[in-house]
């Protein structure tokens, strides 16, 4: 698959900055001005990296997604999420759907679905609390290149969206086709930062046949107990440490 290039994207009103379409209005001197937090210009400071971090910063950078970002997210089918509640404590989760089911609203905004799954919502809980949340996109299976989203959410309805132009009615057809659960809401997410997680350590993965059981509440399929939390019978295969998907277990996708 051939990487896309900005000329594939043009960008309107000349607002991304390619060869052909200068940068936004002071956006060159924000990009020179932007320093990072002030906890990244003290490390900085005791590794030594100042210069290797401006460059980054000037370079890959930006505070919106360009035309190549837009189409990446429009692609993937995961992604992993980052919230803490007001008193920062964390809480790292992962999210997944078909192609498309995170949603490019335009430059500044991207929404995605959560659905209730073990009940708890603590993403959501979180962000109730602290709008705060980072993403990260992973393409494990043809460029190994990631892409990090930061920004702000909040909590919006199905209506929102669809109002927001996100074709909200379209997403619902191809969940109900394939037997995905209905949302609970949406996390519409205001980006404030964009920027490349490079490939040099990411591996390139397959994937292989899995059944997947959208919004199950088997739990046999959701895993069982499988870290015998609840005194229940673990999982036979725990501690299969083989290449291979143990006997009688499904792969999970990825697995190579």
């Amino acid at each position: 698959m051939t990487k896309p290039t900005a000329a594939d994207h043009p960008a309107p009103d000349g607002k991304d900055g390619d060869a052909n379409h200068p940068p936004r209005i002071n956006e060159t001197k924000a990009r020179m001005e932007y320093q990072g937090s002030s906890g990244e210009r003290r490390a900085q400071s005791l590794l030594g990296s100042e210069s290797q971090a401006k460059k980054f910063y000037r370079r890959q950078r930006l505070d919106y997604l360009n035309p190549i970002m837009r189409d990446f997210i429009a692609r993937q089918e995961m992604f992993f999420l980052s919230t803490a509640d007001d008193e920062g404590a964390c809480d790292g989760s992962f999210r997944a759907g078909p192609p498309g089911f995170v949603c490019v609203l335009n430059e500044g905004q991207i929404a995605y679905p959560e659905y209730l799954g073990n009940g708890v919502l603590g993403s959501v809980g979180n962000i109730l609390q602290n709008p705060k949340l980072s993403l990260l996109f992973m393409d494990f299976f043809v460029t190994t290149i990631g892409l990090h989203v930061n920004g702000r959410g909040r909590i919006v309805s199905d209506l929102e969206i669809a109002d927001d132009g996100a074709q909200s009615g379209e997403i619902h057809r191809e969940d109900s086709r394939r037997g995905q659960p209905p949302t609970a809401c949406w996390v519409k997410v205001d980006v404030e930062e964009a920027y490349i997680h490079c490939s040099k350590h990411v591996p390139l993965l397959r994937k292989v046949k899995k059944e997947i059981h959208w919004g199950t509440n088997d739990p046999g399929l959701k895993g069982g107990d499988y870290f015998e939390v609840g005194g229940g019978p673990g999982v036979a295969h725990r501690n299969d440490t083989s290449s291979s998907p143990p006997s009688g277990h499904a792969a999970a996708p990825g697995w190579v």
